[in-house]
């Protein structure tokens, strides 16, 4: 296999395990609604994507499910399920493992950042020849995209999924010798407030996911309104 390959690392939507975040402030359905149509984001930027890609979804038993999100007319799709361990292990294992194949260059994207654009990708394959590895930063302090040209150091310590991580990462690949490009910063989706930004971010995105994301948190964040002023 050769050329940039794009990683999409996802959890299959179940209620009660979906965006618990958003759960917690806006009850399980609708969690898992925006969920599903972040997934359909990313299967889009995946589906678009002109070399290989690969979905890794977080256990085994979801490899069959996994296999059925993309188009079968779709080329050169790898389906890669994830290992057991924190978030850092689970990507260097699956590193190691996809690098094995022959994959030499490869962005890892999840499943919650829609703001992502064919911008923001070309961005990437541009910095990608010049540096080790490209970073973009979320602005809550994580990551929304991780691409590389070598293996990742260890990555199991590292403070995942808090506001020290985006610097806590790029510290990293700097202390094992690798080159470190950050471009622009972007978004993930975890809080009610992601939705509101979410459809500001997406007002004129046409692609058909999006559109549809776009609508969804707008009807959410409506209804979200609306019940605060109705206990106030």
């Amino acid at each position: 296999m050769i050329g940039v390959a794009l990683v999409l690392v996802c959890k299959r939507p179940a209620s009660g395990i979906a965006k618990q975040r958003l759960a917690a402030s806006m009850g399980r359905e609708a969690a898992m609604q925006i969920a599903e149509a972040l997934l359909a984001c990313a299967l889009e930027d995946v589906d678009d994507w002109a070399g290989p890609v690969v979905i890794a979804p977080a256990h085994p038993s979801d490899y069959a499910w996994a296999d059925t999100l993309l188009p079968r007319s779709r080329p050169n799709v790898y389906i890669k399920p994830q290992a057991a361990g924190n978030l850092g292990q689970r990507l260097n294992s699956l590193d190691r493992e996809l690098r094995g194949t022959g994959l030499e260059q490869l962005v890892y994207i999840g499943s919650d950042a829609p703001a992502l654009s064919a911008v923001d990708y070309a961005a990437v394959n541009a910095a990608l020849p010049h540096h080790d590895s490209v970073l973009m930063p979320a602005e809550d302090g994580g990551v929304v995209l991780m691409a590389s040209r070598h293996e990742w150091p260890m990555l199991g310590g590292l403070p995942w999924s808090t506001a020290r991580l985006g610097t806590a990462l790029a510290d990293c690949c700097r202390a094992a010798g690798q080159s470190v490009a950050t471009l622009k910063h972007s978004f993930d989706v975890d809080e009610h407030d992601d939705l509101v930004r979410l459809a500001t971010a997406l007002r004129t995105d046409r692609r058909p996911a999006r559109r549809a994301l776009h609508v969804l948190a707008c009807d959410l964040v409506q209804q979200s309104r609306q019940r605060e002023a109705g206990h106030v």
